[in-house]
């Protein structure tokens, strides 16, 4: 009697259903805001500075890992090309198909702005406005793209100045050939240690987003949103129409495929990039997605890291497309047709800047200026900041996995019973991602 109940309990507690990541994610957001709402109301400084910490040393913990993960996660995809035939054209397709959805991406942003007027029924005013310390320029992001040494990128996280030495060591790697195996062997492990070490991070995110959102709340309050609510609604309806609108539409249309098997498998990505902030933070869930969704591994490895530093949809076109009519229309400055397609430009072209410096920030200061609008248009949107960068870093996030997806349908090197059949999973470390010898990737024609 007493050994069948014995033998029950391990059975019992094997049939326990663990809590998806997404609801522990959403779980976060909950508390976060509850949390938040308490210490601002009641004024409980203990409890706002709690938030403020918890949130920080979640950011600082994702950023620790950035320079050194961008570096060798870049170099080690540029060699990962030798193993996939034809990895030129298929490194242009993806860099096509970044452009194509960038510019559609920008061109609704435009819509949404000229449509809804974001400024106009503001009581913002030009002296509510500040210069920033920092502004964007096509010379600086120029410029800036070589380091003066191959310290102070890591040390200052110029991200941009870090892809060119990552591209550049990838590249002599190849030409050196079996004498630089060493070295590429040591690079691969270190990049499975960090990806180790930011897996941890990742699952820390249901308390990080508890953090950064009561942090929100405390430092802005519920009163910040009153004078850009039409421009905060403006972001989010472009980014939902970009996110569930025009990527699965060209998953129909161009690569034949089902969308819903898309979020499927990208969903882990995009739910943590909107707590997380950070392309490059979630850049190795973003990965284990592309793969779960029968993107080839070699390709993915250099399509993913690629895209987390150039493919921006959320941050580089929908955002500066709307910032730049919301600043206009605060500071009384008339658009035409070439400011339109000077947006249009900057954000096809120059979404890599977003790599270099402070993210969407850059790109705004970068807009603005060559659009000649003031720079103090920056400092309106400073204070709106993260709670816009939630949307806008999902939409990154999606469009980095999708364009992989559909170059590799093009291409005919999807793995399309993969794709058909994934299913959605919690965020959890999978060994796929790793890069152990596969098949070479064949590009059709």
């Amino acid at each position: 009697m007493s050994s069948n109940t014995t033998e029950s309990k391990p059975a019992t507690a094997r049939r326990r259903i663990p809590v998806p990541f997404w609801a522990q994610v959403l779980l976060g957001l909950v508390v976060g805001l509850v949390l938040g709402f308490v210490a601002r109301t009641y004024d409980v400084s203990w409890l706002a500075t709690t938030l403020d910490k918890v949130g920080g040393i979640f950011v600082q913990l994702l950023k620790l890992a950035v320079a050194p993960l961008v570096f060798f996660a870049i170099m080690v995809s540029i060699t990962n090309l030798r193993k996939v035939n034809n990895a030129a054209r298929l490194a242009g397709r993806t860099l096509m198909w970044f452009m194509i959805t960038s510019l559609i991406a920008v061109v609704i942003g435009l819509v949404i702005g000229l449509v809804s007027n974001p400024g106009s029924g503001s009581d913002l005013t030009p002296a509510d406005g500040a210069k920033p310390e920092h502004a964007g320029s096509w010379l600086d992001f120029l410029t800036g793209i070589i380091p003066t040494d191959v310290v102070t990128p890591f040390t200052e996280l110029n991200v941009l100045q870090i892809v060119f030495m990552a591209v550049v060591a990838g590249v002599a790697v190849l030409k050196i050939g079996p004498k630089a195996q060493p070295l590429l062997s040591l690079s691969e492990t270190v990049l499975e240690l960090l990806q180790k070490a930011l897996w941890w991070v990742i699952l820390l995110a249901p308390i990080g987003s508890a953090g950064l959102i009561g942090r929100a709340i405390v430092q802005y309050g519920w009163d910040l949103l009153g004078n850009y609510a039409t421009f905060t609604v403006d972001i989010y309806v472009g980014c939902l129409l970009v996110l569930f609108g025009v990527y699965p539409l060209l998953l129909a249309t161009v690569g034949k495929l089902n969308p819903l098997q898309f979020f499927k498998g990208a969903w882990p990505a995009i739910q943590l990039a909107f707590v997380s902030r950070s392309s490059v933070g979630t850049m190795p869930v973003t990965q284990q997605s592309a793969i779960r969704l029968g993107v080839p591994l070699d390709y993915a490895s250099f399509a993913v890291p690629f895209g987390a530093t150039t493919k921006m949809d959320g941050c580089a076109a929908i955002y500066p497309a709307i910032s730049a009519i919301f600043v206009s229309q605060i500071f009384d400055v008339p658009l035409g047709v070439k400011e339109y397609v000077l947006i249009a430009f900057v954000s096809v072209i120059g979404s890599a800047a977003t790599a270099g410096l402070t993210g969407a920030t850059v790109m705004l200061t970068l807009t603005l200026s060559t659009l000649g609008l003031p720079m103090e248009g920056v400092g309106l949107l400073l204070a709106i900041d993260p709670i816009l960068d939630m949307m806008r870093t999902a939409t990154n996030v999606a469009g980095q996995a999708l364009v992989p997806v559909i170059v590799s349908a093009r291409e005919k090197i999807l793995d399309r019973t993969k794709y058909d059949t994934v299913t959605a999973s919690p965020v959890e470390e999978d060994e796929t991602v790793r890069s152990e010898p596969q098949p070479a990737a064949t590009v059709a024609g």
